[in-house]
């Protein structure tokens, strides 16, 4: 039988699945004195805790990638989930996704992945240099075209794409998952070098969690990986009128430096 482990990214305490696939595991760990879960992004030697400002759930991610075992590994968000089917709408734990079926999708698929969110009046690009700082998604294209030119093509088509894949949320097979963090945390590693982000405040000082979202469909688009959508629902209440009028603001405005 497979060993899936399903991390549940969390920065609080909150109402978790009981599931035995499911790790709750608590990010950022490391700048605290209490806790609140038994498995922390600070455990090893081999930890990146301390950036958690500025990387959000992968330092999780990389904990998890360094010193966890597993055949099927996946990543979602304590307010976040996938659901076993698009039927499931009511925000109940006992509706997110099983073991069956992560193992009915991936014999058909090589990843599982959260439905697109779409944009529509802008592109994967225009909307990072909106919402954030333009430079580090321009160093990224940078690192790419000059150390990853394999990769390249793809990175200029997702950007050019009005949708795409988010939330760092994905489930995966080792051999398939495993490729893409090795490729993940040695480009976010150099990007590191290239900016500083003692200027990032706010909401720009999670840089590398937003990067990380878009070089995910970066590296399926070029391994030509067997994509399954599978359905989400965010488990807390949306303003998704004040959600819709930041976007037009920030369309309105310059990018962002």
């Amino acid at each position: 039988m497979d060993n899936i482990k399903i991390l549940i990214i969390c920065h609080k305490p909150s109402r978790l699945p009981k599931d035995e696939i499911y790790y709750p595991i608590e990010v950022g760990a490391s700048n605290r004195n209490e806790h609140f879960l038994s498995l922390r992004d600070d455990l090893s030697i081999d930890n990146i805790s301390n950036k958690n400002a500025s990387y959000c759930e992968l330092t999780g991610l990389y904990y998890a990638f360094k010193n966890m075992s597993y055949d099927i590994l996946g990543l979602v968000h304590y307010r976040r989930y996938f659901m076993r089917s698009s039927l499931c709408l009511k925000k109940k734990l006992n509706n997110i996704i099983d073991r069956p079926t992560i193992e009915s999708c991936l014999k058909q698929a090589d990843i599982i992945l959260p439905k697109k969110r779409h944009y529509w009046i802008e592109s994967n690009y225009s909307h990072y240099v909106h919402a954030h700082k333009k430079e580090a998604l321009d160093k990224t294209i940078e690192i790419i075209k000059e150390g990853y030119p394999e990769y390249y093509p793809s990175l200029t088509k997702c950007l050019k794409r009005t949708s795409g894949h988010y939330f760092n949320m994905f489930i995966a097979k080792k051999e398939v998952i495993n490729g893409y963090l090795s490729f993940l945390f040695e480009v976010l590693s150099k990007l590191e070098k290239e900016i500083d982000t003692t200027q990032y405040t706010g909401y720009d000082k999670r840089v590398f969690g937003f990067i990380g979202e878009r070089l995910l469909d970066v590296y399926v688009d070029t391994h030509k990986l067997r994509i399954h959508e599978q359905h989400y629902l965010f488990m807390e209440k949306q303003n998704w009128p004040k959600k819709i009028f930041a976007m037009l603001i920030r369309r309105l405005h310059k990018p962002k430096k």
